[in-house]
């Protein structure tokens, strides 16, 4: 017998003749909706090459606040808000409802996607719920923009059998997965533009000998060294340049130990740019570098304390150290219990977290969700908090005592602060890997002991957002169960919540994800609220208090 739910999956319901959505205007939430409200407009058609779909759940992003506190000046945003209004939310699961008359052999009422959010097209970078409406609306149009991008068919089939929710998370989960997969350089750019300076006694090229770069500047005190360089740019055809004060490098090398230098020079890499310090003296002081960048540019870092620049392009490692010792730091809010969650339930990962955070609630909250996953494999995860101590000295002394006085193996900060970065560099072990996660403005400066980098071989790294293929791959580990993305759900709600889902984001409310389902009349409703208001559909949690996809259909059967 058929019933709403069944109808809805299949997408068999009659279309209303008006769509629901939040338009935003500008800057600041007085500028979503009209009188504070969302707006209908007429329900659209699509063309021939063309799609019509639903968006069934939309999680809310801190990026989505981001786009209401500037308004018409966020970096991603060039249309007139005005007389085009954004359309907020890019963590999106859809259902196809029409086809155009060319897509109806490819697509059929029911199927189901996800979508990548960075979408170029013809070399015009857009995004969904940007440039493009997104999914803070019932229904929308699918254009040759999405289906026939630069990166081919930006939708992601999936599951009949994959929750709405469960789908609609891959997207910020494909950011933190990616944070583990990126790869850095391990020889200079071929082609690129390189920069060698400091004071180059001794120096040698070793397998860069064999690396081919487009030109060099050779800025290097030493004579002999100078000579060095130039004879081997000579012999290779590599170009040799002046400096000029103004060129972005893809590579730096600094030879020597001078702080300034090495200051002056990191404001000059290129997007994608590595950064390597060649020096057996210690740097004498932290020097100030711009994390912004490091995280938003995908800067690489690295040093080496012997004379042979090649060694300061060995490999980085990227995934969590294999029965190591991790460090969350900020791990109470949605991204970082993600990354707990992470570390939890992939194979080859830590055999202890530690995850901190400011207060203890919120600490109490991961610790109540993610001990039971933590045991059940063979984790052991210690929860702090700072306020649990009287001196960021004395949190530092227990996070040392918990590595055994040998520091951690891996660091992930996903504390949106310079001061978090810079706090754990008195407990990495040698070798760690810090995986600068927070995505903190660019021109944000922070201190780094590069003698860490060049004696310890501590690498830094850093990726902001997700690929196709981040989220390709992400999907493949949802929908084989490796890793539960309903475990972050924490409240939900109708489409009349999302005003109070992005002011509860905005002020850091909630230690999870807020899911908004369009289809349905909800306000904003949190999990443990489900016990008293929808006793049915609490029933269907998971016995640690976890969103569920039998949760998610009993709302959906008692809602729709």
């Amino acid at each position: 017998m058929s019933d709403k739910l069944t109808d809805f999956k299949h997408a068999d319901s009659a279309l209303p003749d008006a769509n629901k959505l939040w338009p935003l205007y500008g800057a600041g939430f007085e500028s979503l909706g009209k009188e504070g409200q969302m707006i209908d407009v007429i329900m659209p058609e699509p063309g021939a090459d063309e799609l019509l779909v639903r968006h069934d759940a939309v999680g809310i992003c801190f990026s989505d606040v981001k786009v209401i506190k500037a308004g018409q000046n966020h970096p991603r945003i060039r249309k007139k808000m005005t007389e085009d209004p954004v359309v907020l939310g890019h963590e999106v699961a859809l259902t196809v409802v029409k086809a155009g008359a060319n897509l109806q052999n490819e697509y059929q009422p029911g199927d189901r996607f996800i979508i990548q959010a960075d979408i170029v097209h013809k070399g015009v970078g857009t995004a969904y719920g940007y440039e493009l409406r997104g999914g803070f609306q019932q229904y929308n149009i699918i254009d040759e923009r999405v289906l026939k991008g630069d990166g081919g068919n930006y939708l992601l089939r999936v599951k009949p059998s994959t929750g709405y929710a469960e789908a609609a998370l891959n997207e910020p989960w494909a950011c933190v997965e990616a944070s583990y997969t990126l790869t850095y350089r391990t020889a200079w750019k071929e082609g690129g533009t390189l920069y060698v300076g400091g004071s180059g006694s001794g120096v040698r090229l070793g397998n860069a000998a064999t690396w081919k770069p487009g030109s060099i500047v050779i800025d290097v005190a030493d004579s002999a060294a100078a000579a060095y360089l130039t004879d081997w740019a000579t012999r290779h055809n590599v170009a040799i340049q002046p400096e000029n004060g103004s060129t972005k490098y893809d590579d730096i090398v600094i030879l020597g130990n001078d702080a300034e230098l090495i200051e002056r020079m990191f404001a000059r890499l290129a997007y994608g740019g590595h950064f390597a310090v060649v020096t057996s003296a210690p740097v004498a002081r932290s020097v100030q570098l711009d994390i912004g960048r490091l995280h938003y540019d995908r800067l690489g870092l690295s040093g080496t304390a012997s004379n042979d620049i090649a060694t300061a392009y060995q490999p980085f490692r990227t995934q969590l150290q294999p029965q190591g010792i991790l460090w969350a730091l900020g791990a109470a809010g949605p991204m970082g219990q993600m990354h707990v969650q992470r570390a939890i339930e992939m194979p080859g990962g830590p055999r202890k977290i530690v995850a901190t955070n400011l207060n203890r609630p919120r600490m109490a909250v991961l610790e109540e969700k993610l001990t039971p996953a933590a045991k059940k494999h063979g984790v052991e995860l210690v929860c702090l908090s700072r306020d649990q101590f009287e001196s960021d000295e004395a949190l530092l002394a227990r996070l040392q005592a918990e590595t055994g006085g040998k520091g951690f193996d891996d660091v992930v900060v996903i504390a949106a602060s310079a001061s978090a970065a810079e706090q754990g560099e008195v407990v990495m072990a040698e070798g760690c890997t810090v995986n600068v996660f927070a995505g903190l403005p660019r021109g944000t400066m922070a201190g780094f002991d590069l003698n860490l980098v060049v004696a310890k071989g501590v690498r830094y790294t850093g990726i902001s957002g997700s690929s196709i293929d981040d989220l390709r791959h992400m999907l493949k580990l949802t929908e084989s169960k490796q890793l539960e993305t309903n475990r972050s759900v924490v409240a939900v709600a109708g489409l009349e919540g999302v005003p109070d889902g992005l002011q509860a984001v905005a002020k850091g409310t909630f230690p999870g994800k807020v899911v908004i389902y369009p289809m349905i009349s909800m306000p904003l409703t949190t999990i443990d609220e489900l016990k008293e208001k929808l006793p049915s559909v609490y029933a269907k949690l998971e016995a640690d208090g976890s969103w569920t996809n039998a949760a998610e259909e009993e709302l959906l059967r008692v809602m729709l």
